[in-house]
């Protein structure tokens, strides 16, 4: 897989968001290159992991300082086991990756709900931490506010389904990259906060559909005679609608252009600056599940743990 090549080489109401490309609202049916390699990891991340991963309901603390020091450790565990799967032969992710990046995505959605936690516990971080974790609780908490809750019925008529290998979405994105110019940590970002990397399936409320979530007009225009619900040609479309629209010159205007909504643009450039920082954030979000806003708070539509 591609760190292990680096390596070798010597060196919202669905999920977060889901947006429609170009239709200028939130929909609900659904988110410095310091150094890309594995061994860029900041020093504040390379702690030994826990030869346990947490339970998928494994409570988040609610203090600043055991939430900083559950951060600082899910972190390093996770970012370990990403190198150990990308080392590996192994496609799919596998299960102390996905609940590691549970955890971590737990905790960043409980940091996202309470700004005065999230400061308090970003001040006990390592620097490079806590730039890592004001990026992922600036694009959540944007993210969160653009959702709204939605009914029992409509969650079971959401069509949900597991995510291509991440190396062939990031093989598409890297090949969109060349032929259109926008950056891949961009696309990756915006099919996060779109679908989960394809784990949602469902059209959105007013009509978007695909891994990258394109309204009919909008693809007729730049999907280029692909299939808006193959993931390559969505990716490419992607980079071709963000090309036109002022990528990569001007990255806040095409995104903007995707999605009508500068929440929607904060976040998705917040979560490529944590890629572009250490490429195994690529991985991690990759590992984040579909959660939806009910009356009561978050459900969980994805991953492990679920009846």
């Amino acid at each position: 897989m591609r760190l292990a090549h680096a390596l070798t080489a010597g060196a919202l109401a669905v999920a977060l968001a889901g947006c429609d490309a170009a239709n200028g609202s939130a929909a609900q049916s659904g988110s410095e290159s310091a150094g890309r390699s594995a061994l860029s990891a900041p020093p504040s991340v390379t702690a030994t992991p826990s030869p346990r991963p947490p339970a998928p309901d494994a409570p988040i603390p609610a203090r600043p300082a055991e939430l900083a020091r559950t951060l600082k450790a899910t972190t390093a565990a996770l970012y370990a086991a990403i190198d150990r799967w990308t080392e590996s032969s192994q496609e799919q992710a596998p299960e102390d990756v996905i609940l590691y990046g549970l955890h971590h995505q737990r905790i960043y959605r409980a940091m996202a709900r309470d700004a005065e936690l999230a400061d308090a516990t970003i001040r006990r971080l390592p620097k490079a931490l806590a730039a890592e974790a004001r990026d992922n609780v600036t694009a959540v908490s944007k993210l969160l506010s653009m959702a709204r809750p939605i009914s029992a019925e409509r969650r079971k008529r959401m069509r949900l389904a597991d995510p291509l290998p991440a190396e062939r979405l990031r093989g598409y994105m890297e090949r969109a990259e060349k032929r259109f110019g926008v950056e891949w940590e961009v696309l990756a970002a915006i099919m996060l906060v779109e679908t989960k990397f394809g784990r949602v399936r469902s059209a959105s409320s007013t009509g978007a559909q695909g891994p990258m979530q394109f309204m009919p007009g909008t693809w007729r225009a730049y999907g280029m005679g692909g299939n808006v619900h193959d993931a390559r040609d969505a990716i490419l479309a992607a980079a071709n609608y963000l090309k036109a629209t002022g990528a990569p010159k001007d990255y806040r205007r095409a995104v903007f252009a995707y999605n009508h909504d500068t929440r929607y643009v904060d976040a998705v450039l917040a979560h490529a600056r944590q890629i572009k920082r250490d490429e195994r954030s690529f991985y991690a979000y990759y590992t984040w599940q579909v959660f939806v806003l009910s009356t009561k708070g978050d459900v969980r539509l994805t991953g492990p743990g679920l009846a």
